[in-house]
């Protein structure tokens, strides 16, 4: 029996580690703010029907989302979940109508529902990541949000925080810039850039195998992953250095409150 991952971290180590370096890099969605949720709930709604549309037997599932979708920039996922059902469609172009058949048609067709929920529903921070942020921020770390998301901004707005963030990486800016979405680490790498820093000098938090991926290939200097789903042992599996469920439990930052090793944390 293959046994699970273990940390290359522990809690302590990973504080001081953080504390080491110069900025943290945060996914948005499931890392921030709990729109991962409104983002399954948005596939679903696209996928299931769209499944029996075409009457494939094998229903779309949460599994799914974690295995093909989550991370990802929109079109990248509603490319890589037809595949793993062997479906093939044109690509067409991001101006493509949602009821367009198209890879870009149902990618816009997914982005319309979400949109609905996000308006009607509204969105608010993590609390833990919160009391992260706002500790990572009395540390003097520089912050900033990496996300494939193109609803980045209308997120970070309705949350409230998009004021705390002077570096946004979003899937407009890497179409803008043609940069490679995650796994790739070039978002990620740009957010650096951005914030005047190298890789080495920053954090990546994420909590999609994806996002994980591009914080190990891109050899950031540390990479926390959140489980809110996807499973730790599956996130460490993916180069995560230490995995938390809520980012709280790194909690306190300060040097001067760290436990020194052999007491609790």
């Amino acid at each position: 029996m293959t046994s699970a991952p273990i940390p290359v971290l522990s809690t302590i180590d990973a504080r001081v580690r953080l504390l080491s370096l110069n900025a943290v890099l945060f996914d948005l969605d499931g890392v921030l703010t709990p729109t991962a949720d409104v983002h399954m709930s948005a596939w679903a709604r696209l996928f299931s029907p769209y499944l029996a549309s075409r009457g494939i037997d094998e229903p779309y599932t949460d599994a799914d989302y974690f295995a093909f979708i989550d991370g990802k920039p929109r079109y990248d996922g509603v490319r890589s979940f037809l595949a793993s059902r062997s479906i093939t469609l044109p690509e067409g172009t991001p101006e493509d109508a949602p009821e367009l058949e198209t890879v870009c048609g149902l990618g816009n067709r997914k982005n319309s529902a979400f949109t609905e929920t996000l308006q009607s529903e509204g969105v608010a921070p993590y609390p833990g990541s919160l009391r992260f942020l706002d500790a990572v921020a009395d540390a003097g770390l520089l912050v900033a949000v990496v996300s494939s998301s193109r609803n980045a901004e209308p997120v970070l707005r309705a949350a409230g925080i998009r004021d705390r963030f002077d570096v946004v990486v979003d899937g407009l800016v890497a179409a803008e810039k043609g940069l490679a979405g995650k796994p790739s680490p070039a978002t990620y790498a740009y957010g650096a850039e951005l914030l005047g820093l190298t890789p080495q000098q920053c954090v990546v938090v994420e909590d999609a195998h994806s996002g994980v991926q591009a914080g190990r290939d891109g050899k950031f200097g540390l990479v926390l992953g959140v489980n809110r789903g996807a499973g730790a042992s599956e996130l460490l599996g993916s180069g995560a250095d230490i995995v938390v469920d809520d980012l709280d439990e790194l909690l306190p930052l300060s040097s001067s409150s760290t436990p020194t090793p052999g007491q609790p944390s």
